[in-house]
């Protein structure tokens, strides 16, 4: 049988590139620490690793989301607990100021809540970000505007926020807010941190009337209408107090379930693309030594007469 030598040679030639790509490709699985890097090298394997890495970029994103959400949530908390401290001083004072008291001592109560008055709306005009906390979705002005008198003492205080909070997705599906309106007087929607009808708060209201009554000494008014509106507005505060620590539980839970489920899809995907570089190393050294043994034995064959293969 007579052996075309161009069918040897073109055979011999096809075996070397492969023998040679296949070089190349474990060279470069060496090189980058990835079994393949082009879809036509894994088509199956590369569909696989593209929906993997779509839902890590997706769970990375929550996981910033939560982050922002935790960083307002404790913005919010420390407000909060501010203002729960005035509420505190402002139930003892309302306590305090009875008909034994002085109308030294009264005035004393009265210019102790006017300072506590400013220090509540600097409270309501709290930023976290850059963003005002207490003004619903009208994130980018302060909430709560003061009017006073020509002595300084606030008189009123008026909202300039809404009562819409903006819902952030923390996992599929999902959503959450950490946002609170400085008030809400509608009937319905979130409750309102300083004002919510629903509730009889009216935190700077009642703050103002406790002021202008000790001014007068008026302490039956204290007794019978400022005491109880104040433990309204306490109640309120408590409520958001207990609101906040659910929503921060809530957080660190998601947050956890999110690390987690990254964590697991991140494992699956260094499974599909690392290559295991030791056996990366040994089989490169195999596909030289067979490259090199090929073309040494190939040039050999090639170099003989066409007689050689005449049978």
């Amino acid at each position: 049988m007579r052996v075309a030598q161009s069918t040897f040679a073109f055979n011999f030639l096809t075996q070397l590139n492969q023998l040679e790509q296949r070089q190349n490709n474990l060279q470069t699985q060496a090189a980058t620490g990835q079994l393949f890097s082009l879809p036509e090298q894994n088509p199956s394997a590369m569909g696989q690793v593209l929906n993997l890495q779509t839902d890590v970029n997706a769970t990375t994103q929550y996981q910033n989301n939560i982050t922002q959400l935790q960083q307002t949530a404790t913005s919010t908390s420390d407000a909060i607990s501010g203002l729960k401290a005035i509420s505190d001083r402002m139930n003892e004072i309302a306590t305090l100021a009875d008909g034994t008291k002085s109308p030294a001592q009264l005035q004393a109560y009265a210019t102790e809540v006017g300072q506590l008055i400013q220090q509540a709306v600097q409270l309501g005009n709290s930023k976290d970000q850059g963003n005002y906390i207490f003004g619903g979705t009208a994130t980018g002005a302060p909430p709560f505007v003061a009017t006073t008198d020509s002595s300084g003492n606030v008189t009123g205080v008026a909202y300039q926020g809404n009562t819409s909070v903006a819902q952030v997705e923390i996992s599929p599906g999902t959503t959450v807010s950490t946002a609170i309106p400085g008030a809400n007087t509608t009937g319905t929607g979130p409750r309102g941190l300083f004002v919510d009808s629903r509730y009889g708060a009216d935190f700077f209201g009642h703050l103002i009337s406790l002021r202008n009554d000790l001014q007068s000494g008026n302490t039956a008014a204290i007794a019978s209408t400022d005491a109880p509106q104040l433990s309204k507005d306490e109640d309120n505060l408590l409520y958001h107090v207990t609101a906040n620590g659910i929503i921060q539980s809530r957080l660190q839970t998601a947050s956890t379930l999110a690390t987690q489920h990254n964590l697991s899809s991140n494992t699956e995907l260094s499974q599909k693309t690392s290559a295991d570089i030791a056996q990366t190393i040994t089989e490169l050294q195999q596909a030289q030594t067979a490259y090199s043994a090929a073309l040494q034995s190939g040039s050999s064959i090639l170099n003989l007469s066409i007689l050689n293969y005449l049978h």
